[in-house]
């Protein structure tokens, strides 16, 4: 993938202890970055648009192909981006002239990764793409390769020197690859305005699903919440909070609107002013913190952090219509 350069003798490179030939790894990955993003601002708006409109305007799929690590990035580009609203797959190259060149339609975008322009396993997929109209967007470090003269659009990348000290393994090319590949991703999610909700479609599994879920989706509702009329004693009050096991007691006002929480906090406050002697309106915390049931789970938890607090109630013009303990969400998998 990439064409050997001049180092340091492979002697002074087996000097180096691991955490100095890191560190030079990591730095020299660094510089990879910094010159993509340097390109980035200067030269490579105009492609990189381009890119960004073309693939806009396509009513077919984003096709992905590479050969080798350059093959890996395309790969992780392509569930990138199918991830994060624009359909898209891999199609390995090599494949590609063996039947695959037919999932490829006239209305599709190509994307072909090969940081020399010349793989030959690529060879198929350009000509295809050529003979066809199919629209294509070269990532490459050379713009006079056979794949940065045939491309419709070409993202040349600059060529920074390789972490490894053959300058033989890809290391600092895939990274600038992947990074760019990140960026064309995210401008694509940012200008088809796709939202943390679009995104749980794609992603119902797992602590990401969860944390995409609404608090309507884990609340407890109906007779499993909480609640008393303003007015009660806490006998009365607490014998339902020990039955309901959630921790709290949600007080409602003749309208059926929330107007006070007791909590375990509130109990040991009172603790000794003759508790069961008080009615719930003597110990609750009025005006407590509520949340839409309609809101994330991950901006739920957010607010339970926030607050300090364990339980909240889901309420609609109001009137609570849910409760929610931290408990419910860390079972589902919410950090």
């Amino acid at each position: 993938m990439t064409e050997a350069k001049s180092s340091a003798p492979v002697a002074d490179q087996t000097q180096m202890t691991p955490i100095a030939s890191a560190d030079r790894t990591l730095q020299l990955e660094i510089n990879g970055l910094l010159a993509v993003k340097e390109s980035l601002n200067n030269g490579l708006q105009d492609q990189f648009k381009a890119a960004v409109e073309t693939i806009l305007k396509a009513s077919g799929r984003v096709i992905v192909s590479g050969m080798g690590k350059s093959g890996h990035v395309g790969n992780k580009l392509a569930a990138t981006l199918a991830s994060t609203g624009t359909p898209s797959f891999f199609v390995h190259p090599a494949e590609a002239s063996h039947g695959d060149l037919g999932m490829i339609t006239k209305d599709d975008v190509v994307i072909a990764l090969s940081w020399s322009g010349d793989t030959a396993e690529l060879s198929s997929l350009l000509a295809y793409t050529r003979r066809f109209g199919v629209s294509m967007i070269a990532i490459t470090s050379k713009n006079n390769s056979a794949l940065g003269r045939n491309a419709d659009i070409v993202l040349a990348l600059p060529r920074e020197e390789e972490a490894c000290p053959h300058g033989l393994a890809p290391t600092t090319s895939t990274t600038m690859q992947l990074a760019l590949s990140d960026a064309l991703a995210i401008a694509l999610l940012e200008a088809r305005g796709f939202t943390a909700e679009h995104f749980g479609v794609y992603h119902p599994g797992g602590s990401l699903g969860a944390n995409l879920k609404y608090v309507r989706d884990l609340m407890r509702k109906g007779n499993a919440m909480p609640l008393v009329e303003s007015g009660i004693n806490m006998t009365d009050g607490l014998i339902l909070m020990t039955e309901k096991g959630v921790g709290c007691l949600g007080i409602v006002g003749q309208d059926g609107e929330l107007v006070g929480m007791v909590t375990d906090g509130d109990l040991r406050r009172h603790a000794q002013d003759n508790l069961l002697e008080l009615t719930v309106d003597q110990v609750m915390t009025a005006g407590p913190t509520v949340v839409s049931p309609d809101i994330l789970v991950s901006k739920a938890m957010e607010i339970l952090s926030q607050g300090k607090i364990n339980v909240i109630f889901a309420v609609e013009e109001g009137r609570p219509v849910g409760v929610l303990h931290v408990q419910d969400l860390i079972q589902q998998g919410v950090v």
